[in-house]
């Protein structure tokens, strides 16, 4: 019982090798399916970095910023700073 036991999956598997034990090119399954999960896991962790990574602000953005400490240290009017944050847009 023991030898169809072993035997069955060893025919499955491409027969019996040179050596004397299993043999075919069905080694090659085992690393190329850990190679897939592993690229697998690796997208699925840079989907997440790059979800959870802030935003860096444009060149406008910067702008409106400089624009508003302009205006709230009083170097700007309201009307200058109305004037210039449309230009931006």
């Amino acid at each position: 019982m023991n030898e169809i036991v072993l035997t069955v999956p060893m025919l499955a598997m491409g027969g019996w090798g040179a050596a004397g034990g299993p043999g075919g090119p069905w080694w090659i399954f085992g690393p190329l399916m850990l190679l897939f999960w592993v690229a697998v896991a690796a997208t699925v962790v840079w989907l997440i970095v790059r979800r959870t990574r802030p935003a860096e602000p444009t060149a406008v953005d910067r702008a409106r910023a400089i624009l508003a400490e302009r205006f709230a240290r009083g170097e700007l009017s309201a009307e200058e700073y109305r004037e210039r944050l449309e230009q931006l847009q």
